[in-house]
């Protein structure tokens, strides 16, 4: 669905579907000076493989430009993302669940380093390294979403991995693969170079065999 946004000039760091503009500005009508208010976003952490968020309407007048602010216009929305979480939404959509539902969802591109302020210990060849990895770091993230990533082997200098349970099928998790756990292999596993997704995520079957 196309955006609503009038500052074409301006650098669109979080787009907002038409969808979801009606509904925060139905959501907006309820406050006080709901002219006067934009939607700010900010990324507030990370829960494993994902970022967590918080939106709320605050004043456009206390955002600053001049500090790295952006605030860009979509539709009669004010969009307000702070400078510290410009590069963490860069190519960013909110929109609605789809199927319906309540509440808003934030497709981002970008994910956490699941590595970031975890000491790992891994040891032994290639294979044991990055279940160990796998099993220290990723999949306890990827288990509060339902799924789970398993490595099915290595070739060279190519990890082949797989993504079950609720990330099998899921529109998102083969972002989550390159954006997540590539990175993470790549960084711990030096003698690995690239990571395949080798799920087959329309028929539930693992092509690697």
């Amino acid at each position: 669905m196309a955006d609503t946004t009038t500052d074409t000039d301006q650098d669109v760091i979080l787009a907002v579907t038409d969808a979801a503009l009606d509904q925060v500005l139905a959501l907006r009508a309820n406050e006080a000076d709901a002219d006067s208010l934009g939607l700010r976003v900010e990324i507030t952490g990370t829960a494993g493989v994902e970022f967590t968020y918080d939106l709320s309407f605050d004043p456009v007048a206390d955002a600053d430009p001049a500090a790295g602010d952006s605030v860009v216009h979509q539709g009669d929305l004010p969009v307000i993302v702070p400078a510290g979480s410009i590069d963490r939404l860069r190519g960013a959509t909110l929109d609605l669940p789809r199927g319906g539902g309540d509440g808003l969802v934030m497709r981002n591109p970008n994910r956490p380093n699941p590595l970031a302020g975890i000491e790992l210990e891994l040891s032994g060849d290639v294979a044991e390294r990055i279940n160990q990895l796998l099993d220290q770091s990723v999949n306890p993230a990827l288990a509060a979403h339902g799924g789970f990533a398993k490595l099915e082997g290595v070739s060279d200098d190519v990890a082949y991995v797989t993504m079950g349970g609720g990330c099998q099928g899921c529109a998102v998790s083969a972002v989550t693969l390159r954006e997540g756990i590539e990175a993470a292999i790549l960084e711990a596993i030096p003698e690995i170079t690239r990571v395949v997704d080798a799920t087959d995520h329309t028929a539930g079957a693992n092509p690697f065999y």
